[in-house]
């Protein structure tokens, strides 16, 4: 299936049906009078998150969306039946925006979360309706209000507890390969990974969801290379992992310049936890191997982990950092909201 992950899309709700004017005629009976019915009420634009999903490659497809009219009301006081409504659904994790991207409208984050993007318009009253003791036969009735119509922009960010991120060639897609089932593309070539790939991670009797994002390069958030938008896919994230190809001559230079992408595009991402790792350390000397490490700590200021993806060495204790990080910030989110009840409750 082709990874699409920002789709604009137009869409209008129902009109109301018209009211009617009709009066009773029946042989048999001595009084007649007003009798039109009200029009049907139109269809709701809906959003809603389903299960199943992980791309808005259906909104490639389709980008118009019309909910039903309400149907006119008719004599003998019969309403008429509301407009049928249109529900678009969209995977976990996708945002919707007004027209101009940034004015935000729903953050779907579980499945079954739903919102009512445009409501139908009213059903117009009947002549039924306006009948009072001194205009016993009014002969008017009111058309159905309007649909209301706009565009709007669907941008999908994945849920993942840990993101990798690099420049190309960094190894991001064979790590993601050895600690999970996830198959990416991988080749020795910059950019074989074109859109981010999900990946469940298994260690000991825990899990977590593994993003790998197409790699980084200088100038990226300038629009150079594939630019920086799949960035947003590890917004979500609750930790980093920074991976660097030993092989390069300057990882410095390398860590250095993925790192200024990450806080040209959000400040969020900058500040988040990470963990540095030197990569395709089975391709290096002793001696070179002690000197980039030593270069890497200087500019990360933190600790370095020497890792091959291809053959699996120190990879484990990567993937048990993760879980340390992400039971730490859990920990401290749910301290945080035990500190908040407790203000709540305390006179």
């Amino acid at each position: 299936m082709k990874f699409l992950d920002q789709a604009k899309v137009y869409i209008k709700s129902g009109s109301g049906g018209a009211g009617a004017v009709s009066f009773l005629r029946e042989k048999f009976v001595e009084f007649g009078g007003p009798d039109g019915g009200n029009g049907g009420r139109g269809g709701d634009v809906i959003a809603e998150c389903a299960d199943g999903l992980n791309t808005l490659i259906d909104f490639r497809y389709q980008q118009h969306f019309r909910a039903g009219t309400g149907v006119h009301g008719m004599g003998k006081n019969r309403t008429g039946a509301d407009g049928e409504d249109v529900v678009l659904r969209v995977p976990v994790g996708t945002q919707i925006f007004e027209e101009d991207q940034e004015t935000l409208i729903a953050d779907f984050t579980e499945v079954g979360q739903r919102i009512v993007l445009l409501k139908g318009g009213n059903g117009g009253f009947g002549n039924a309706y306006f009948k009072t003791s001194s205009n016993q036969a009014p002969r008017r009735a009111n058309p159905g209000q309007e649909g209301v119509e706009k565009g709007i922009w669907l941008r999908l960010k994945l849920i993942a507890d840990a993101g990798l991120v690099g420049q190309p060639n960094a190894g991001k897609s064979t790590f993601l390969s050895a600690v999970s089932a996830a198959k990416p593309k991988i080749a020795d070539y910059p950019f074989t990974t074109l859109h981010p790939n999900l990946g469940v991670v298994r260690i000991g009797e825990r899990e977590f969801v593994l993003a790998d994002i197409p790699g980084l390069i200088e100038g990226a958030s300038e629009g150079i290379g594939i630019g920086d938008r799949f960035l947003g896919h590890i917004e979500r994230c609750g930790v980093l992992i920074h991976l660097i190809d030993g092989t390069n001559e300057d990882v410095a230079h390398t860590y250095d310049a993925v790192r200024y992408e990450l806080a040209a595009y959000a400040d969020v991402l900058a500040e988040k936890p990470e963990i540095v790792v030197l990569n395709k350390v089975d391709a290096l000397t002793p001696d070179e191997l002690k000197a980039k490490v030593k270069a890497l700590k200087k500019v990360s200021k933190g600790e370095i982990r020497l890792v091959s993806g291809a053959t699996g060495q120190g990879v484990e204790q990567v993937l048990y950092d993760v879980l340390n990080v992400l039971d730490a910030e859990k920990a401290e989110k749910e301290q945080a909201e035990r500190r908040k009840t407790e203000e709540k409750w305390t006179p």
